[in-house]
């Protein structure tokens, strides 16, 4: 990932470890043994990533960051940190409703200095919804969060693992309200931010995306459901006069086919485990989590806080790398 390139115009990273006692800490002194060609910089508690790294018994050099500095590209055993304390020390694979708010402290540092512009982009390490929430505050997650900060109404989700990169008009819903939750706005919205973000972040100027219907064979013509119908296929039409490469309402069973795949910038499914299980299943550990239509770049693992074996040195870094991968690769095209 690195050519060991030092130039003062590095690109800058920041990495949110998440829950102290998950495994983000440990993917994240993991993921600082490596060189890279832009600079990593961890918003953290620095004795958290000490105490890790000596668990591990890795070598981490942290270096003191000023968000508006220059920084040099990162190299093996050294991490640049905005220090962020943690409200009590934690312990490896045990929860503390005391160190939620420390967690949203990370996030909060995180989203302001990408939203000044001070960094490029933020990756997140996974982040336990349920201790933040125990503790007295309404989290619903990373992708919410940001949005608020970022004073932004709509953003969409996206995962990508390898050439595959699934988009969702809904996302954590009950599958009994989805239908409900498809209008023609709300997937207007969807799909311009979509198009809009491909063409920016991703630069695929004329970007081909996929859409899947929301009903078995995408509604067999209006006898398995009438959404192709009347909600799915004019907002389709809207686009296409306007030049938007858009193809469907197509049925979700075959179009995650190679034949269908074949130059399609990005598939557009109608709700979470229409699209979602295909995409893991094809890259599960290394699929990347990306939230578009906020005004800075954030990628994400695709997994979550895996107490069960954290503090153990097991803790793959796999999907870390290619969240730092996209976010590095999304930078470079809009800087």
């Amino acid at each position: 990932m690195a050519n060991h390139t030092r130039s003062e115009t590095t690109l800058k990273i920041l990495i949110t470890p998440g829950e102290p006692a998950g495994v983000g800490p440990e993917l994240t002194v993991k993921m600082a043994q490596q060189a890279y060609d832009f600079a990593i910089c961890a918003v953290a508690d620095p004795q958290l990533l000490a105490d890790t790294a000596a668990q591990l018994n890795l070598p981490l050099t942290l270096l003191p960051c000023d968000a508006g500095q220059a920084l040099q590209p990162s190299r093996p055993g050294e991490l640049y940190v905005l220090p962020v304390n943690l409200a009590t020390p934690a312990m490896a694979g045990t929860l503390d409703q005391r160190n939620a708010a420390y967690v949203l402290d990370t996030l909060t540092l995180a989203a302001e200095l990408c939203i000044s512009g001070s960094f490029h982009a933020v990756v997140t390490g996974p982040v336990q919804k349920s201790v933040i929430n125990d503790a007295g505050v309404n989290f619903s997650g990373h992708t919410e969060f940001f949005a608020e900060k970022a004073a932004v109404k709509k953003v969409v989700m996206m995962l990508a693992a390898d050439d595959l990169r699934v988009a969702l008009a809904t996302t954590h819903l009950p599958l009994k309200d989805v239908s409900a939750a498809i209008t023609r706005d709300s997937l207007r919205e969807v799909i311009s931010i979509l198009v809009q973000e491909l063409q920016h972040k991703f630069a695929k100027k004329t970007p081909r995306i996929l859409v899947c219907g929301l009903n078995p064979h995408a509604g067999e013509g209006g006898h398995m459901g009438r959404e192709e119908i009347e909600t799915i296929t004019p907002v389709l039409e809207e686009f296409r006069q306007r030049g938007i490469d858009l193809e469907g309402p197509l049925p979700a069973d075959t179009l995650f086919t190679p034949y269908h795949l074949a130059g399609a910038d990005a598939v557009l499914a109608m709700y979470h485990d229409q699209g979602l299980p295909v995409l893991k299943f094809k890259g599960f550990g290394k699929a990347v989590n990306i939230t578009l239509g906020l005004p800075f770049i954030r990628t994400s693992v695709d997994h979550g806080t895996a107490l069960n074996i954290a503090g153990q040195g097991k803790a793959n870094t796999g999907s870390m790398q290619e969240a730092l991968r996209y976010a590095f690769m999304l930078a470079q095209n809009i800087h």
